[in-house]
């Protein structure tokens, strides 16, 4: 149902949206971010208790993911855009659908149902940038990350570099699997062990290259894109 799907997949954000605040209110980090990440990580908290059923007069989920929208409008000029890229471009938008979603209720279903589309789109088009690209079709791309990027949790990822047959083959399987993802939208069976799939691929992102956050907030939109299939093709 519409409402269930609404609230999990807000319950799920506000809970990514309190590991990414938290990671902004260490005493390490500048005291403007905690000024910034502290409203984000209450806002956050309130939206986790209305999506669980929790009545607070005058603070509703439509209240909240507004709040959390000028919030982020803050935050963005002060990294100078969303500084963790892909992750932070899904929270934004993922908060925008909400906050439609929850505001406009004409415009309620059109707004989440955009969210599981372009959870469909952003898997097939990562493949595709992937494969019209030589190094990836031959394996250097990926070879590079372990190389030479700052990704790899560990140093002793990094050895991985050497396995080029077994990076050729990793590519293309991830490849081959964005690339197909459109096709798992075709029944409910085929959806959930494409999304099943699609979680391990992140986790594996996590623990070899440290991408925590694309872990989450992708699997937040999840809901979205299961909602979506059933009101199209029930």
């Amino acid at each position: 149902m519409l409402e269930r799907a609404l609230d999990l997949t807000g319950g799920m954000m506000a809970l990514a949206f309190v590991q990414q605040s938290l990671e902004h209110l260490r005493p390490a980090v500048r005291p403007q971010e905690r000024l910034l990440f502290a409203p984000r990580l209450i806002l956050s908290l309130l939206l986790l208790a209305a999506s669980l059923g929790v009545t607070i007069p005058g603070l509703t989920p439509g209240v909240l993911t507004l709040a959390l929208v000028v919030n982020h409008l803050l935050i963005l000029p002060f990294f100078n855009g969303p500084y963790n890229g892909g992750a932070d471009r899904m929270s934004l938008l993922m908060l925008l659908c909400l906050t439609a979603a929850f505001n406009l209720p004409t415009w309620r279903e059109l707004a989440f149902g955009y969210l599981g589309a372009q959870l469909l789109l952003s898997y097939f088009m990562s493949g595709w940038v992937k494969v019209v690209n030589r190094d990836w079709r031959s394996g250097q791309a990926l070879r590079d990350v372990f190389l030479f990027s700052a990704y790899p949790a560990g140093e002793n990822i990094r050895r991985w570099a050497d396995k080029r047959r077994l990076l050729l083959a990793m590519g293309w399987g991830v490849m081959g699997f964005e690339l197909a993802f459109p096709l798992a939208f075709l029944s409910r069976p085929t959806l959930i062990a494409g999304l099943a799939i699609a979680a391990l691929f992140h986790g594996a992102n996590a623990c070899l290259l440290g991408l925590n956050r694309f872990f989450w907030i992708w699997i937040c939109a999840y809901p979205a894109i299961l909602w979506l299939q059933e009101r199209l093709l029930a």
